[in-house]
């Protein structure tokens, strides 16, 4: 049985802070012309990280802590995936909104940008996976929704799209969410070799779920032949 996160009532106003500091830090690095953007949104990634790790500290919630470093470990390699998207699959691309670049294809803030949704997805999940997962599909159905918008990302090729979502990203956002909180229940007690190892896998089972989802919903043309 997977074990629910425990959230402490007390102690979450600087968790809470950190949150709010996020948006109103990236609502300015947004406002900017790049390269200066893509700098400060790397700042501000960033900042929230270090930030969130000192907050849940604050907390006194061991489990806050715990899932706040296991996800920073998930947003480093969650840098993969998108880049297979957008270098190999063709379904997503970066806008060069300044500052380093993976490959000249990604913008190294993605390395820490997966951090906040993942943590409130999982946080009003409870750390149960189904509940997660419904979470984590809403949260970013939203930032998908306004991504493009705000000049981020956006969808690319020929993928199927509602209201400028590609729909397969979807359902594997909502995967994720599942994959985070169960393999966090397994592995948040576990050495840092082992929840770096895990945190690799939860990208792998990612990007075998994009790319599965891209080829059902985009590419199968589900014809019996003889």
């Amino acid at each position: 049985m997977t074990a629910a996160l425990v959230v402490p009532r007390r102690g979450l106003g600087p968790v809470l802070g950190v949150h709010a500091a996020l948006l109103l830090g990236g609502a300015v690095a947004l406002s900017l012309d790049p390269p200066a953007q893509g700098w400060a949104v790397l700042a501000s990634v960033v900042g929230y990280v270090a930030a969130l790790l000192w907050a849940c500290r604050a907390s006194g919630s061991p489990d806050l802590l715990a899932l706040a470093g296991f996800l920073a470990l998930v947003s480093v390699f969650q840098v993969l995936p998108d880049w297979v998207l957008a270098d190999s699959i063709g379904t997503l691309r970066f806008p060069d909104l300044g500052g380093p670049r993976v490959d000249d294809v990604i913008p190294l803030a993605m390395a820490a940008m997966w951090v906040a949704p993942l943590f409130v997805a999982v946080v009003l999940g409870g750390g149960r996976p189904a509940r997660t997962a419904l979470f984590s599909g809403l949260i970013f159905l939203g930032t998908e929704l306004l991504a493009p918008t705000l000049g981020l990302w956006e969808p690319t090729g020929d993928a199927h799209r509602v209201l400028g979502v590609a729909v397969y990203v979807v359902p594997a956002e909502a995967a994720l969410g599942w994959a985070v909180a169960t393999a966090f229940a397994l592995v948040r007690h576990s050495s840092l070799p082992v929840r770096i190892a895990t945190a690799l896998a939860v990208s792998t089972f990612y990007l075998g779920a994009l790319v599965g989802s891209h080829f059902l919903i985009d590419v199968a043309g589900w014809r019996l032949t003889a």
